[in-house]
């Protein structure tokens, strides 16, 4: 990998992780188009600068998470996060096959896009507006449809929100849980990313180049995932979904016949 690529797929990670619209699948794409998809430090890269996303969510919303005496928010997250652990020990090498398939990003995409469009329009009466309201079992529950995300193209983000909004949580604030939710969900993944890389492909965690651009891409992915949230909270506030749901169909289709042209 180099310099420039690891830029882009930073941006691409800064942009996309916190909208409804696939970071993973975003990059496994971009990582296919730029001919370093089955390299094994890209692999772990697109995993690793997660960590700078996850920085951003706790910067921008300090005041939510601290002081640290909100053990009843902390415990939800616990909660909600314990199914993506569960299901993601289990079935690791099955969700690292399917990372490699661009054909199940695209399917993901096209189908999710399709749910968003219709989806202001399924959960009309949210009943939710603080976090107080969120009780256990919901945070579980949201939890579990994070899990779909699993699935390369799916999107944590419209997972999760979905989820949140089955619940009855309003669009705001099942996007901001949605957010705290990601931060023991990418630190979990990232860390065991890392463990598994170290057991098995050491030399790439002791290479200088690296970890140079494992830094550079933590910081872009950072930067450029506070001003996509700062964005996202305020958009979906006044329009809801729509235009998510047909900007993954367009690209949904768009990588359909590349596949198909043999391009990807």
């Amino acid at each position: 990998m180099t310099t420039f690529q690891s830029i882009v797929i930073a941006i691409i990670e800064g942009i996309t992780e916190f909208l409804p619209v696939s970071s993973t699948g975003h990059m496994i794409i971009a990582s296919s188009l730029l001919g370093i998809a089955e390299d094994d430090f890209t692999k772990l890269f697109e995993v690793a600068i997660q960590l700078g996303a996850i920085v951003s969510v706790v910067i921008l919303y300090w005041k939510r998470f601290f002081p640290l005496n909100r053990w009843a928010f902390y415990i939800k997250l616990i909660v909600a996060v314990i199914p993506a652990l569960l299901l993601g020990f289990l079935f690791s090498d099955k969700i690292d096959e399917l990372l490699e398939s661009p054909t199940t990003v695209a399917v993901a995409l096209l189908l999710g896009g399709i749910v968003l469009l219709f989806i202001d329009r399924l959960f009309t009466t949210p009943a939710i507006e603080e976090e107080q309201g969120i009780s256990y079992p919901k945070a579980f529950i949201t939890g579990i449809w994070q899990c779909l995300a699993m699935i390369p193209g799916v999107s944590r983000s419209a997972a999760s929100i979905i989820g949140g909004m089955q619940q009855k949580m309003t669009r705001n604030l099942a996007a901001e849980f949605s957010f705290f939710l990601a931060i023991p969900t990418m630190a979990a993944a990232t860390g065991y990313k890392l463990l598994k890389t170290f057991k098995t492909h050491p030399e790439i965690l002791k290479d200088s180049h690296n970890l140079m651009l494992l830094a550079l891409g933590n910081v872009i992915a950072f930067v450029v995932a506070m001003l996509a949230i700062k964005f996202f909270i305020g958009y979906i506030q006044k329009y809801g979904f729509k235009l998510f749901g047909w900007y993954r169909i367009i690209i949904g289709a768009v990588l359909l016949v590349l596949i198909y042209k043999g391009v990807l």
